[in-house]
């Protein structure tokens, strides 16, 4: 198995761009949890895997702007998903892989991160999703940015669902248990709360 400082160089993207619609509209990565941002906790997980750091986003750019090398943001301005945020990160990543996850994925782990890569590393050209269980996680991926025309010509033919678009190019999946405690998507006010570990 490939190790980690052998592993390519990637750019990595941190998903910020949504409506926060149940958490009452509110910008979800700016959103305090263990006395940070929840941007924040992902930020220092990743700032030493890359020097392409990118954060999509569609408010609060300034403040996100301080913990990126590069900040997104969607060309429509009705919250399009998050398709337009992955479609915006694969147009400027610098590197050959994109490492994509969520901002409300507070508790990932390097362990994590780099079995991505490692997945991404033994199988060249295919993008690599984590699975739950059964249960696929299109958000937390290493897709390669060789298919960013392909997100692109996917995107301008309507299609808004990054599993669709990774299943046709051959994804494989970085498995995990389910109910794997670093998944846990810390999308409503209440798991902000009851997530204790």
């Amino acid at each position: 198995m490939t190790t980690p400082d052998t592993l390519a160089p990637c750019s990595i993207l941190l998903l910020a761009g949504g409506q926060g619609q149940r958490m009452g509209g509110r910008d979800k990565g700016l959103i305090a949890w263990r006395g940070e941002p929840l941007i924040r906790h992902l930020q220092r997980l990743t700032r030493p895997l890359t020097d392409d750091l990118i954060i999509s986003c569609n408010r609060n750019r300034e403040q996100y702007a301080a913990l990126a090398d590069q900040v997104v943001q969607d060309d429509q301005s009705d919250f399009p998903g998050p398709y337009a945020g992955i479609r915006a990160g694969l147009a400027v990543a610098r590197h050959a892989w994109l490492l994509v996850m969520p901002c409300d994925t507070p508790l990932l782990d390097l362990q994590l991160l780099q079995g991505l890569r490692q997945t991404a590393a033994a199988h060249p050209g295919k993008p690599v999703m984590v699975r739950q269980g059964e249960q696929w996680e299109p958000l937390l991926c290493c897709i390669p940015t060789i298919h960013r025309q392909v997100f692109e010509q996917h995107w301008q033919q309507g299609q808004r669902s990054p599993r669709r678009t990774m299943a046709e190019l051959g994804a494989v999946a970085l498995q995990c248990e389910a109910g794997d405690p670093r998944l846990a998507n810390l999308n409503t006010p209440d798991l902000l709360i009851d997530i204790r570990q």
